[in-house]
């Protein structure tokens, strides 16, 4: 089980389960099919989220010129799914630690496939923001949900990849959002409907595709059904010593006592809570604030809306730095990769919020290496917090950890365009680099070394 002790250089002590002693061949197990399709079932969230936030992005100019309405209902209805999203993760993961993963990971798909399409039919921004609050429930129950499964099933070699791996799809939602979404809404008239109903298919797809997903062997261990984990793994392919090592995880789960969620506040743990809500927080806020009114801040460094080279551009970058943060997590520790993309962050944003009257030449440069780093970095947003907690609490944790990230992108997504209007560009980036700021002195500080630890 990790501890809460830190080093003198600001990680904690994994103890026993960060070490080669504690891992059992089903840490070790080889990769196999049913490892990829659990990942790539898990996809479905992060898209369906970079979709959601791009398609609404895209949309929220026509529809408030529709409907009739202004900047507070357009903030309202961005920051909408963002609140759904804290709901569902931090219901539904504290939910998933008592009664498991597989049937929540099984449904919350039907929720968001229901609610999707009947965006197509709304009159006002009530009904909208209602409907995008219950996407955004279904999508942050997957949150809590997914990370936790891919974590508990894949061997610890491959977890970083794969678990960084959803992020990308994230982006590629964002993108293929992007691009849909600008041909869409250019057909005019009321295409924005058919553009938000867009995700409803291939969400009940999902439903129908994770029909037979098991349980997670880990969860029954701790929750004391052997005989049904060993069951998993051997349904899964998984080898004689695979299904043994079992045995040694039930011995240890009933050696301590079992985690309750407010475990997660108290010595034990409440480092790598605090440190996991910072971290996500400080990524997350500038992301979402920036990216929802993507437009507005290309305007400000002087990228109008004809420009669509750079806007080609820098979604090329965006989608760039998704796949280089793969290679990033590969090679780097989670440590180190969280300060110094910080510390870049930093540098990039800063010019910006002192300098808002630079030439284009200088601040869409800025701009791009920005979002190249911002796209890397947040592959981590996926892997730190399925690493950071027990089995009992695991869920609990992801789940908490993704709810207060989309607490704060939501205040920040509402008040983006207000701040714009009222204090201008400048203070509105200098405030985002105070975030990160926050950020980059809670790594420093508490940031824990998690790669290729051994799972309890």
């Amino acid at each position: 089980m990790p501890q809460s002790k830190t080093s003198s250089s600001g990680s904690d002590n994994p103890g026993p389960s960060g070490s080669d002693e504690a891992a059992t061949a089903f840490d070790d197990a080889p990769l196999n099919r049913f490892h990829l399709r659990i990942t790539a079932l898990t996809f479905c969230a992060n898209y369906s989220d970079g979709y959601e936030l791009g398609i609404i992005s895209i949309a929220l100019p026509l529809i408030a010129a529709q409907l009739g309405f202004g900047s507070v209902w357009e903030g309202l209805l961005g920051a909408a799914a963002l609140i759904g999203i804290f709901l569902g993760s931090v219901v539904v993961g504290w939910g998933a630690d008592r009664i498991g993963r597989q049937r929540l990971y099984t449904y919350n798909f039907l929720l968001i496939s229901v609610a999707s399409a009947a965006e197509f039919f709304v009159t006002g921004p009530t009904q909208l923001f209602v409907l995008r609050l219950l996407i955004g429930i279904g999508i942050g129950a997957d949150y809590a949900l997914g990370p936790t499964l891919v974590a508990e099933f894949v061997p610890r070699r491959y977890r970083g990849g794969l678990l960084a791996s959803l992020t990308v799809m994230w982006t590629v939602g964002y993108v293929v959002a992007f691009f849909l979404g600008n041909w869409v809404v250019g057909l005019g008239g009321e295409a924005w409907r058919w553009l938000l109903a867009s995700s409803s298919i291939p969400a009940l797809a999902v439903v129908l595709l994770r029909l037979g997903v098991p349980e997670s062997p880990r969860w029954l261990v701790a929750r004391g059904h052997l005989e049904q984990a060993r069951a998993v793994v051997r349904r899964l392919g998984g080898d004689e010593d695979a299904v043994a090592s079992l045995a040694r995880m039930a011995r240890a789960a009933a050696d301590r006592p079992r985690a309750r969620y407010r475990d997660l506040f108290g010595p034990e743990y409440w480092r790598r809570t605090a440190f996991g809500v910072i971290f996500y927080n400080a990524q997350v806020v500038p992301y979402f604030a920036i990216y929802t009114f993507l437009p507005l801040v290309l305007a400000k460094i002087g990228v109008g809306e004809e420009d669509t080279t750079s806007d080609g551009i820098l979604n090329l970058f965006l989608l760039g730095g998704s796949v280089a943060g793969l290679w990033f997590v590969a090679k780097m520790t989670r440590r180190g990769l969280t300060i110094w993309s910080f510390v870049v962050l930093i540098a990039a944003l800063a010019p910006m919020a002192v300098w808002p009257d630079a030439p284009k030449a200088l601040l869409f440069p800025l701009f791009l290496v920005f979002t190249f780093t911002m796209s890397a970095a947040v592959n981590l947003d996926q892997v730190y917090p399925a690493e950071l907690f027990p089995t009992d609490l695991r869920s609990s944790g992801v789940g908490l950890l993704n709810g207060m990230s989309r607490i704060g992108s939501a205040i920040g997504t509402f008040l983006l365009p207000l701040s714009l209007d009222h204090i201008g560009f400048s203070p509105t980036m200098l405030a985002l680099t105070l975030v990160l700021a926050v950020g980059l002195a809670a790594s420093v500080a508490w940031a824990p070394e998690t790669k290729n630890v051994a799972l309890d």
